[in-house]
């Protein structure tokens, strides 16, 4: 029996590499193919013993990022080669020598490479995710394509997440969505960004996710014939144009429609552009704006376009390299539809990536940009003086931004995310410009320096060498190089100030008969919300932590609450005893851990959890356990960045609360249609209204209304009773 498994899984894992070599085909020569077979070998061999959660062999794992970085990121052989051997270091008996005599020094740059990644410990400080990003990054400096094998080896995991345990899960998946899909977005492969994004969601949102996935399936039948009908009309015309192209509708991700949900507050139904139509046309690259802009006159003498939507991407590409021609039309049945104009070079740098710019090397500015942005990137990277979390926050916040086009006084032409002020400007052209900025003017006029600059401004420079950037410049850039630049310049004199302020300190704290050593520094930075012992000093230095303050320390019980509350979860399995005395104000409304325990709690304002939610605790440094949804909008950064503070969490029933609730209600203002909504809340469910709103304009109103609630089923049963009433349009709750 255990032989013939053996021969089945060999097999298994011949077929997975011939598909391999198949995927991969057009691009490989002789060379190349040997080169992967004795990558393929190499991974068999040192993975033989080994075995995946699932119980399958571990071999699959490598052959399947092989095949992610072959198919859908594109990749050479040489980078085929290196996903098959990325676990090879770290896992097994080879090492990086003898990696280096069968493959030679820049696959084993790589595997090394990837391998760091790999072993970045799990330290217990507090930016632990937003740490281990920067150090993953800084692989970039190695070698690109670490990066790209990194986001395959992640996707490959996303896809086979279902054996792993619930809080394993969510934790993966919540550090997919907060780093490996905006890297993926920045890097251009917008097919495997998608894909990270709906896994992420299936994981960390689950009933939202199946929701949505099975609303799409059921209007499929009906989206393709809405596509046909679409396509009928244009198709014979640009067949008259002797133009070879292909018409195709894509569906939107999962996770790009739960986000217009939650950001528009409207429902599913209402959401118009649930796909997008692609016209993919062959064109030599001299002529593909003439075609791109030919194809858009063809479909408008068909369909009205919307102006505001035209989006035009190959005049001036998106810095990672994407180009195309959006535009948006009123469609048959009057429906707003996207079409999506892409030659058959621009598809596959937008389906690609970064790997396509090795392909197509024509001298534009799509390659020097996605350059400029690693150089720039890497700037941030090697800065010491940016903390890990203030970098993540800054760079994630960056990828995301829609890009304007500014001018220098002498007419070339800048790129900044959208929101930028002059000062990013000013850091964007030189780091030493930018800390002498005196004064900017914006089209000849003088502005101050958190002027929101827009796209055609031309900016011009005013430098004095007496000028020193003070902490208000922060509040005026939005650019991570800026935002990094000007905080090493804020630490130089910082340090200064925080020198004298550790000696205030140790005289205040002697006075107070408090030891002057590490654990107490420790626990009054963590008592002040500051990260670092250099922050406390330099506030003791400026005056801000004064006598009254240090008093108030003195006397706090907080540290002891906080270590109490960690030691009950650090226990998993074990008896934990537990004095009721040490929490106070218990309720019963929500339980804590495997063990289902009672302890002390307060309701996050951010999200305004009800009984019936899903939820999770999480462990804040000065205020205990706090509850938060877990579709809150601060849940995937909490998870993701603290995952050890994160507490399983779960309502029990209870009649003995009320909670308080708001729903938001808009419709036609009907006479007599605000007796009908307080008859039905009064009446029929006997919930309590605390505090009533209701705004008209015109024929329409707006209500907002504060309820008293005991659980989220006799809500969520008021809501659909409300939805009934013959003129109200919608019913949310916030």
């Amino acid at each position: 029996m255990i032989l013939t498994d053996a021969i089945k899984e060999n097999s298994l894992i011949a077929k997975e590499y011939k598909e391999l070599l198949k995927i991969s085909y057009q691009s490989l020569n002789n060379e190349d193919r040997k080169l992967i077979r004795l990558a393929f070998n190499t991974a068999v061999d040192a993975h033989k013993n080994q075995r995946r959660k699932s119980g399958e062999p571990y071999v699959f794992h490598p052959i399947a990022v092989a095949k992610i970085v072959a198919s859908k990121i594109g990749l050479d052989a040489t980078c085929i080669a290196s996903a098959l051997l990325h676990d090879v270091i770290e896992d097994t008996e080879y090492n990086a020598s003898k990696i280096q005599k069968l493959f030679g020094k820049t696959i084993t740059k790589i595997v090394v490479g990837l391998t760091k990644i790999s072993k970045l410990k799990k330290e217990t400080d507090v930016s632990l995710q937003a740490e281990n990003f920067r150090k993953m990054l800084l692989t970039l400096n190695d070698d690109v394509r670490v990066i790209l094998i990194k986001i395959a080896d992640r996707l490959h995991n996303m896809q086979t997440l279902d054996v792993m345990p619930t809080e394993k899960q969510i934790k993966i998946a919540s550090e997919t969505l907060y780093i490996y899909a905006p890297i993926a977005h920045r890097i251009g492969l917008y097919d495997v960004k998608s894909e990270l994004e709906d896994l992420g969601l299936k994981y960390t949102e689950p009933e939202i996710f199946n929701e949505i996935k099975n609303k799409i399936e059921e209007s499929k039948e009906e989206q393709d014939k809405y596509i046909k009908n679409f396509t009928r009309r244009i198709n014979e015309k640009l067949k008259k144009e002797d133009l070879s192209f292909k018409i195709n509708g894509r569906p939107k991700s999962i996770f790009s429609i739960r986000d217009k949900i939650l950001k528009k507050n409207i429902s599913f139904e209402e959401i118009y552009d649930k796909f997008a139509i692609r016209i993919i046309y062959k064109s030599e690259p001299e002529i593909e704006k003439f075609i791109a802009w030919k194809i858009y006159s063809i479909i408008t003498d068909y369909f009205t376009p919307n102006p505001l939507r035209l989006r035009d991407w190959i005049t001036s590409p998106r810095s990672n390299g994407y180009e195309a021609l959006h535009i948006t039309v009123v469609g048959p049945g009057s429906k707003w539809v996207e079409v999506q104009i892409r030659s058959e070079r621009m598809h596959e740098i937008a389906e690609k990536g970064y790997a396509a710019h090795f392909v197509y090397k024509q001298g534009k500015n799509n390659e020097n940009g996605l350059e400029e942005w690693l150089n720039r990137l890497q700037e941030v990277l090697e800065n010491s003086e940016t903390s890990a979390l203030d970098f993540v926050e800054d760079f994630k916040l960056n990828l995301y931004s829609t890009e304007i086009f500014v001018f220098t006084p002498t007419g070339e032409l800048k790129s900044l995310p959208k929101g930028s002020s002059a000062l990013d400007f000013a850091f964007a052209i030189h780091t030493g410009l930018g800390l002498k900025t005196r004064g900017i003017k914006v089209n000849g006029k003088i502005e101050p320096l958190s002027h929101e600059l827009k796209s055609g401004d031309q900016i011009e420079i005013i430098k004095s060498d007496n000028t020193k950037p003070s902490a208000n410049w922060l509040d005026y850039v939005k650019t991570s190089r800026a935002k990094s630049k000007i905080r090493s310049a804020l630490k130089e004199e910082k340090k200064l100030l925080a020198e004298d302020g550790k000696e205030i300190l140790r005289r205040k704290l002697k006075q107070l008969k408090i030891n002057f050593d590490e654990k107490n520094i420790n626990n009054l930075a963590n008592y002040f919300n500051l990260k670092t012992s250099l922050d406390l000093f330099y506030r003791v230095g400026i005056g801000k932590i004064d006598n009254i303050s240090l008093k108030k320390f003195a006397a706090s019980n907080n540290n002891r609450l906080i270590n109490f509350f960690r030691k009950r979860i650090s226990k998993k399995d074990s008896e934990i005893s537990h004095n009721e005395s040490e929490v106070k104000n218990n309720f019963d409304q929500i339980v804590f851990g495997n063990e289902e325990e009672k302890l002390d709690y307060t309701i996050a304002q951010c999200c305004n959890p009800i009984p019936g939610d899903n939820v999770f605790g999480f462990l804040t440094v000065q205020e205990g356990i706090k509850i938060h949804k877990k579709t809150c909008s601060n849940a995937i950064s909490l998870q993701s960045k603290f995952a050890y503070r994160i507490i399983k969490s779960k309502w029990i029933d209870s009649t003995q609360e009320d909670f308080s609730s708001v729903i938001k209600i808009s419709g036609i203002d009907n006479l007599g249609i605000v007796s009908e909504i307080t008859r039905i809340i009064s009446n029929s469910l006997n919930i309590n209204i605390k505090k009533m709103s209701f705004d008209t304009e015109e024929n329409t109103f707006i209500g907002t209304i504060t309820l008293k609630v005991k659980t989220k089923s006799i809500l969520d049963k008021l809501i659909g009773r409300l939805k009934k009433i013959n003129g109200i349009e919608k019913v949310n709750r916030e």
